[in-house]
């Protein structure tokens, strides 16, 4: 795969700092599309604290035959990181209604924390089947797709949720991380700025949008990017990744370090922040 080129540089390390391959593993991470179908799963301990399971089930016991209940109580527990569980309530609420779309995609969701991705896809497939007008599914199942490396797939499903609800942030965002790693950046920039559009205080697109923003060797930008990822999400670890590899393109290598050991401090495994402090060292002061 060829090497994306920072135009103009006068250091010879960073004509090879990073492929499209690594540029995808990097933003792997901007995949808002796991953050919910229907009712979030964004992770909230009170879901699954004893009084709200409790008072759920209350619902429950009180009407057992309605497999809303068990869609709701499924989410709570999603919510909490209790997938069995939640695993549990959203089957039991697809038996008693065979055509509950979003009982199968929640399902699909959890079944995909857990990295069962082969049954989670035949649960988007049904949901998509008994709905096909259900954006969010195409969303969440395109990601499964561009995870897997089925571009051509997840760039369809991502195309048909775009026609069907054209305010999908999670759509725009995740095609965009598909143009990134194709090296089509200005395509790329195109849809980061529509999903931060429809929502601005969402920071994994600014992140996205600052590292094809880099690729294009508009470093002031890309590092205004950053900065605002980072404001808003100082835990956001591809952000301050991001924002290293701008400074240190800038050359500004203290800072740079600074920045890709707050990254490292988050995440470990960040590539291109080992890379970064393998170049820059590790002296920098880490700032907020």
């Amino acid at each position: 795969m060829p090497y994306l080129v920072f135009r103009h540089s006068r250091r010879p390390s960073f004509r090879n700092l990073l492929c499209g391959a690594a540029l995808a593993s990097l933003l792997a991470a901007c995949q808002s599309t796991d953050s919910g179908i229907g009712p979030s799963f964004t992770a909230d301990p009170y879901s699954g604290s004893p009084e709200n399971i409790a008072s759920l089930s209350e619902v429950i016991q009180n009407n057992p035959s309605d497999p809303n209940g068990y869609n709701i109580r499924g989410t709570a527990y999603g919510r909490a990181g209790k997938f069995q569980e939640a695993l549990q309530d959203f089957s039991q609420a697809v038996r008693l209604d065979p055509n509950f779309h979003r009982a199968y995609a929640n399902r699909a969701l959890v079944l995909r924390r857990m990295g069962r991705n082969n049954d989670a896809l035949a649960d988007y497939n049904r949901a998509i089947a008994i709905d096909p007008t259900y954006a969010a599914a195409y969303t969440a199942r395109g990601n499964l797709y561009r995870q897997s490396g089925q571009v051509a797939l997840a760039t369809a499903d991502f195309d048909q949720a775009i026609r069907l609800n054209p305010s999908d942030t999670r759509a725009y965002h995740n095609r965009g991380l598909i143009w990134q790693a194709q090296g089509q950046h200005q395509k790329a920039i195109e849809d980061f700025s529509t999903a931060i559009a429809l929502n601005p205080n969402e920071p994994e697109p600014y992140a996205g949008r600052g590292m094809s923003r880099l690729a294009l060797n508009d470093i002031k930008a890309a590092l205004e990017d950053f900065n605002w990822a980072i404001d808003h999400d100082k835990s956001n670890a591809n952000a301050w990744a991001g924002r290293g590899l701008a400074l240190e393109q800038s050359g500004e290598g203290g800072k740079a370090a600074g920045a890709y050991s707050r990254a490292l401090q988050i995440d470990p495994s960040n590539s291109l922040a080992r890379a970064g402090i393998g170049r820059v060292g590790g002296g920098g002061l880490v700032r907020n």
